[in-house]
């Protein structure tokens, strides 16, 4: 094995060994993150389904906003709840909730999102984004 001689090897080795250790500490919890490139957050997939949804008392609507409905994320390695809340509207756009969907055994959570055309298919992947005669 090669001792590090500059200090740019030395943090290199050092930030592939906590990156191992890491990786190494969530494969014991059924965790998987992978990046992709389409997005700038890695998506999760973890083999514990979310529980039920909770009820939530919606606030009377606000002028400019839309109710974003409370959900699961996967924190600290179980499920957490995240309440509801208003978020800005954006004219155009239709509010996609975060999910879980079940895959192969698996759970992946898809964050909310914002949709062009309220066809429910993300923009980036939407061949006719606009089309309002789509269906």
């Amino acid at each position: 094995m090669k001792v590090p001689t500059t200090r740019e090897e030395f943090f290199m080795k050092k930030l592939a060994v906590v990156l191992a250790t890491g990786f190494s500490a969530l494969l014991p919890l059924g965790v998987v993150m992978v990046p992709t490139a389409a997005q700038a957050q890695p998506a999760i997939i973890v083999q514990t389904p979310p529980p039920p949804p909770r009820v939530e008392r919606i606030p009377p609507p606000r002028r400019g906003f839309v109710w974003a409905p409370g959900h699961y994320e996967w924190r600290g390695g179980r499920h957490v709840w995240i309440g509801g809340e208003y978020v800005r509207a954006r004219p155009g756009y239709a509010y996609r909730a975060p999910e879980w969907r079940e895959r192969d055994g698996r759970w992946e959570y898809a964050r909310g999102r914002w949709d062009r055309d309220g066809d429910g298919v993300p923009d980036r992947r939407d061949r006719m984004p606009n089309n309002p005669n789509r269906y």
